[in-house]
């Protein structure tokens, strides 16, 4: 190949050589916008029948609120009351259901209250029921449980360790016994002859460095109530729920500009460079004689230059001579 060209080849290729810089890439997950749910009273039995061999799940709730829902970021409910419809229930002494003889009602109450909320600042949830009375099928004059007051509350603020409270007001009673109220240990167990048994457990709570929880009372039940067509009853009873999950990114001071955190803050920083950037620290080594990050490649393809230069000449001259 002559000099020259062995000269322009190294010219064309020197600034793509030059030019080579890494890539930066953003793998940033989500941030979590926050999530608040509530409700007062939740109910997950099965329920056999005495002329059948199939089980009628009853799954149903009372007031329960979840935000963030269909837009919106805060919720409410209060009613009092909860019915439901069991396939195979005969019809009971008495009046007659309003939505029919296979209706039976689970829960009424004075106060059955439930809230949600979620902003920037953090999450929060509540619940209140005030002196309800909660049934099962097949047992429309014993009550499963009476209680005076519970209440239940989750707060999820940014910045701050979420907390989780329940609170058990006043006496309860479970299948016609009144209970004492014991918060933690082992629960409460309440077996009736002829009728079944209640397991009751009172204010549970949970919280992790991003989420709380809080139930005030919850029942495993196992009742034979052998009336209305309703051989047995199985499964659990929630009053009273309430939990959070903190929102990411949030605060109540004003979203930081980039270049305004602290050099000395410890959490990492997002490269905010242009791509074709080196690092920041030849480019501070450099600054004072004028030089840039580049200059180093810029040095070395000069070099590289000169040599390919010096060397077609050279040879140059030995064709010449030859």
């Amino acid at each position: 190949m002559p000099a020259t060209a062995v000269t322009a080849a190294a010219l064309a290729a020197g600034p793509a050589l030059l030019l080579a810089a890494p890539v930066h890439a953003d793998d940033a997950a989500p941030a979590s916008t926050g999530s608040a749910g509530a409700s007062v009273l939740r109910a997950d039995l099965d329920v056999s029948l005495l002329d059948k061999t199939v089980q009628v799940p009853v799954l149903s709730t009372l007031n329960e609120v979840r935000v963030p829902a269909a837009g919106r970021d805060s919720g409410a409910a209060d009613k009092t009351a909860l019915d439901v419809r069991v396939d195979g229930l005969a019809v009971s002494e008495g009046d007659a259901h309003p939505d029919g003889p296979q209706a039976v009602n689970i829960a009424r109450a004075e106060v059955a209250t439930a809230d949600a909320t979620v902003d920037a600042d953090g999450a929060e949830a509540s619940s209140n029921l005030a002196r309800a009375e909660v049934h099962v099928p097949g047992l429309p004059a014993l009550s499963l449980i009476k209680v005076e007051e519970v209440t239940s509350k989750a707060v999820c603020a940014v910045g701050e360790k979420p907390r989780a409270e329940s609170n058990t007001l006043g006496s309860v009673t479970v299948l016609g016994k009144r209970v004492t109220v014991t918060v933690g240990g082992e629960p409460t167990v309440v077996a009736v002859p002829g009728v079944g048994e209640v397991s009751l457990g009172f204010s549970q709570t949970e919280t992790t460095r991003s989420a709380a929880s809080a139930a005030a009372l919850r029942l495993r039940v196992s009742v034979n109530p052998l009336k209305l067509n309703v051989a047995e009853v199985e499964g659990e009873v929630t009053l009273v729920e309430a939990e959070c999950e903190t929102p990411a990114g949030g605060g109540t001071g004003p979203a930081e500009e980039p270049g305004d955190r602290p050099q000395g803050d410890a959490e990492p920083v997002q490269d905010e460079r242009p791509a074709d950037a080196a690092d920041p620290a030849p480019e501070r080594q450099l600054a004072e004689t004028g030089g840039s990050s580049a200059t180093p490649y810029l040095v070395g393809g000069a070099a590289l230059l000169v040599g390919l230069g010096l060397s077609g000449l050279v040879l140059a001259r030995i064709r010449t001579r030859g």
